[in-house]
């Protein structure tokens, strides 16, 4: 979600703690609604579900937790409802900073999304303030360990998919594509019998930010740990090279 080491992020995530992983859980909960609501009830007549379902998976949800919930939403017509809202602004340095939510309370969201900009002394900026200088792209990351192939293998998987590129690093390959391409792409890999680590769309840098000054790193840590803090908040993205 941050910086150039996504597979190792994802990675700690995996490892999280009960806390962690009960918030993983109401995001994921969240996002079957969702596509329950927009596709039906059946994965196999509704992709967003399909693939919510494998991100689900992948985080170790219970298969009668996921069952669970999408026989919730079948059968919730007039229940809650949640929105999509996505705010953008600066953390200490020029950090850039976009904030993805899906909310039942915009107002309560947008609360605690400013607060926690303000006490990192960030700043909220306007609808595409920041946007800019992030490319919206289809991602896959595939562990090395559980691949068998090269990455001339998986290039003849997904290239004829509609991928655009597969970056190779030390412990994992990064699949990316277009947007407009990435279910076509994703399901190649998927009926390749290929396992990967996250699957998504998602918004990467086109540069990065190198910070040393003390305060703006804490500042920093604030914005993005209160965010992460929030059951709003399902995706942040932003530009720090925290590896540097």
């Amino acid at each position: 979600m941050s910086g150039h080491s996504k597979f190792a992020n994802i990675k700690h995530k995996k490892e999280a703690n009960d806390a962690a992983k009960g918030k993983i859980f109401t995001i994921i909960g969240r996002e079957i609604a969702v596509a329950v609501k927009e596709g039906g009830p059946d994965p196999n007549n509704n992709f967003k579900l399909a693939q919510v379902i494998a991100k689900a998976k992948a985080a170790n949800m219970p298969n009668d937790t996921i069952e669970r919930g999408i026989k919730k939403a079948a059968g919730d017509i007039s229940g809650v409802t949640y929105q999509h809202n996505t705010y953008e602004g600066y953390g200490p340095a020029g950090v850039a900073i976009i904030v993805e939510t899906l909310t039942d309370n915009p107002n309560r969201t947008a609360a605690d999304v400013r607060a926690a900009f303000s006490k990192g002394n960030g700043n909220l900026g306007s609808k595409g303030s920041v946007s800019f200088m992030f490319d919206e792209k289809g991602q896959t990351i595939i562990d090395k360990e559980e691949y068998d192939g090269t990455a001339d293998d998986l290039m003849m998987i997904v290239l004829d998919a509609g991928a655009e590129d597969v970056q190779e690093d030390e412990d994992s390959f990064t699949v990316l594509s277009n947007p407009d391409d990435f279910d076509a792409v994703d399901k190649a890999i998927r009926d390749a019998g290929i396992p990967t680590v996250s699957s998504e769309i998602t918004m990467i840098p086109q540069n990065y930010v190198t910070v040393t000054d003390e305060a703006a790193i804490k500042g920093l840590h604030i914005i993005l740990d209160r965010l992460d803090e929030s059951d709003d908040v399902q995706n942040v993205y932003h530009n720090w090279n925290e590896e540097a």
